[in-house]
């Protein structure tokens, strides 16, 4: 076996279930073994029905008392039944799942295990998974991996896929090349590459575990160091090949917006005009909070060049955020009487639509391009690009900013643009300079004068119907509402909140009159922009969505962000998701349902809940992170890293950091004998198009 053979040469993996290990993008035996678990599982002890606790996730050891009925709720089958012991009854029910009617017998003994809830005097346990004593005998007091899946697809399927890579690792001791020398692995205290990918797939303890994802995390930001620098060795103080000066059309516009810039906001457009007009290309990163008014800067910065003859161009990762760049550069264009001349190319328009956008952008006939990747696509050629703007940067990796800047390098090459990164994601200043190398770090602290503060509130599940009222209260009002949940669809290992049933459970629960909508990252791109574009218009009420509306959407209308089980989500994804409410003149307001009882958990949560500064949160975030947090929780969703975090991981983001400036001391490391296998990754790398996430 080796690691590029196809996943069909595993036992029971045939091309039906090659499809749709497809579509969760795994082909290959090296693509399996590096898809990591997502949380990991393990057996409660049994319980007995007297003894349950509400909202526990409980196993009790029952016998099936009852036949099975069914009711449905919109799209929702609910299935019910009961078991008991010999303390007593409770009450089962089942979510989509006709197939049950068939499999319990009245009679038969399992052990029954989910989530439970009390109802009146009596429990109910909400899709339980059923066991043989068997199954719960073998699986009892182990950790075992769950995978994210796709529909059709199960964690029996998976583990077993991922077993059988491991059992063929025994055998063939080359199976698992190690890329790291020894001499880095012992001073760095780090296990081997085939005990991290042992032990993160199936640990034995949480020992194990913490010991793979140390290992695993310090070499996926290791090689993302190296790779960075080597791309950025000859981006160094380049000789600015755009010259610019200072221009009255920057002035007039300052002067006519109905608002004054902030100090910071000041602060920061000198130091971009700065770069514009100095010796020396830009190449700066602009950190901003949220509504902290980096977009009027960027304006500004185009602006600039145009009004200098030159091109800009700015990217955003969505063609919604794209759509709304466009909007906004057009407005000020047409009202401030600014010489601007904006078209918007994004992947939605047809091929004629493209083919006109394209001759416009060659001709020089528009002098500012918006648009999503499109704009890096090989038939895109500019005539005078002088600077790129890129929108919440750690959407892109670091391949595909790079074509972008070189668009505007002309035949030779030699005629960089100048580079502006925005980003809302705030990251502490020990990370930042890791992170962002050679790149100059502007920072927006203050927010703009008027703007209202969001409203904050941290509640357990059972709060969950009065929060529904306050839903149906703002949307009475003509306001909307955005609704999070962590998963897509129901998983047999997870109680988590998901999209679908989430979004049935809201239209059975409220006024039919509301327009309530679901939008998730497995959805078809047409089908997401539809959706965004029709909440955007204030044709949805109420939108249940993943984290995938995490990235800048501007609804001014949207005044609520309810966030379920939000105990799984990193500080700084939770203050992004926060940040799509209160961008309009009414009050808004964010609820944080946690769905756990644990201490930790409040006191993560509690951060959130008396603060809107993001630089605070992202450095409490790194404060509060712990071994414990590895179980299912992402820290961030910036840098969006396979398996590493840069705040649950800082540690070896640090260690990662020294070790990379130790190696490339020598300018030749990579032809060293100790280093021929981590060079040889870089290269595979690059050769495989490999794009890791940006900086």
């Amino acid at each position: 076996m080796r690691l590029t053979d196809n996943i069909t040469i595993l036992k029971g993996i045939g091309d039906k279930t090659a499809g749709l290990f497809r579509r969760m993008g795994i082909e290959t035996v090296e693509e399996l073994l590096r898809c990591y678990p997502r949380d990991y599982d393990r057996l409660e002890e049994v319980s007995r029905i007297v003894e349950l606790r509400d909202g526990g996730r409980a196993v009790v050891r029952g016998t099936i008392c009852s036949g099975v009925s069914e009711r449905k709720s919109g799209r929702l089958t609910i299935s019910f039944s009961q078991a008991a012991d010999d303390s007593g009854k409770m009450n089962l029910s089942f979510f989509n799942m006709p197939y049950i009617k068939k499999m319990l017998k009245k009679g038969a003994g399992y052990y029954l295990r989910g989530k439970v809830h009390r109802r009146g005097n009596s429990f109910t346990m909400e899709q339980p998974v059923l066991l043989s004593p068997a199954e719960y005998e073998k699986q009892r007091g182990k950790l075992l991996p769950v995978y994210p899946l796709t529909t059709g697809l199960n964690q029996k399927a998976v583990r077993k896929a991922v077993s059988q890579v491991l059992g063929a690792a025994l055998e063939e001791q080359n199976l698992l090349p190690e890329v790291l020398p020894p001499r880095i692995l012992a001073e760095q205290d780090l296990c081997s590459a085939s005990e991290a990918l042992f032990w993160i797939h199936f640990p034995e303890d949480a020992e194990q575990l913490l010991r793979a994802k140390k290992r695993l995390a310090f070499e996926e930001f290791l090689v993302f160091l190296l790779l960075v620098k080597k791309m950025k060795r000859s981006a160094q103080a380049v000789p600015n090949a755009f010259p610019m000066l200072e221009t009255a059309d920057t002035v007039r516009f300052l002067e006519g917006l109905p608002f004054r810039l902030t100090e910071d906001q000041r602060q920061v457009w000198n130091e971009i005009s700065g770069d514009l007009t100095g010796e020396y290309t830009m190449n700066r990163l602009i950190q901003g909070d949220v509504g902290s008014g980096k977009t009027v800067l960027a304006a500004l910065a185009l602006l600039l060049a145009v009004s200098n003859g030159y091109q800009g161009a700015m990217m955003a990762p969505t063609e919604v955020l794209a759509t709304q760049h466009f909007q906004t550069l057009r407005g000020y264009t047409d009202q401030y009487k600014l010489p601007l001349k904006p078209v918007l190319l994004t992947g939605s328009l047809t091929a004629k639509e493209k083919r006109e956008v394209y001759e416009k952008i060659e001709s020089g006939e528009c002098n500012l391009i918006i648009g999503t990747h499109a704009l890096i696509q090989e038939k895109v050629n500019y005539a005078n690009l002088a600077l790129v703007i890129t929108d919440e940067q750690h959407r892109f990796g670091v391949r595909q900013r790079e074509t972008f800047s070189r668009k505007g390098a002309g035949d030779s090459g030699d005629r960089m643009p100048h580079v502006m990164v925005m980003s809302a994601t705030p990251i502490p200043r020990t990370l930042a300079v890791i992170l962002y190398g050679d790149m100059h770090v502007s920072v927006i602290r203050q927010l703009p004068a008027g703007r209202q503060s969001i409203k904050n509130c941290v509640v357990g599940t059972d709060w969950r119907n009065r929060a529904w009222k306050f839903l149906e209260k703002e949307t009475g009002a003509g306001r909307q509402a955005f609704v999070v949940c962590p998963m897509i669809e129901s998983s047999e290992e997870s109680d988590l909140e998901n999209v679908e049933e989430y979004t049935e459970k809201l239209r059975g629960a409220l006024p039919e009159r509301l327009r309530i909508e679901m939008l998730h990252g497995k959805m078809k791109p047409v089908e997401k922009n539809r959706l965004m574009n029709a909440f955007s218009a204030g044709l949805i009420d109420i939108l249940v969505s993943t984290t995938v509306i995490e990235v800048g959407v501007n609804v001014p209308n949207a005044t609520v962000m309810m966030i379920e089980n939000a105990e799984r989500f990193g500080l700084a994804q939770l203050h992004q998701l926060r940040g799509r409410v209160g961008r309009g003149q009414h009050q808004s307001y964010c609820i944080f349902i946690n769905g756990s009882d644990s201490d930790r958990a409040e006191e993560r949560l509690d951060v959130l809940n008396h603060s809107n500064d993001g630089f605070y949160i992202a450095e409490q975030d790194l404060k509060l992170r712990g071994p414990g947090d590895m179980f299912g929780i992402r820290q961030s969703g910036a840098l969006n890293f396979r398996i590493a975090d840069i705040y649950q991981d800082a540690d070896m983001l640090m260690l990662a950091d020294r070790v990379c400036g130790q190696i490339t001391e020598d300018d030749a490391w990579e032809e060293k004998e100790e280093y021929l296998e981590l060079a040889a990754l870089l290269a595979r790398s690059v050769r495989n198009n490999i794009d890791f996430p940006g900086i």
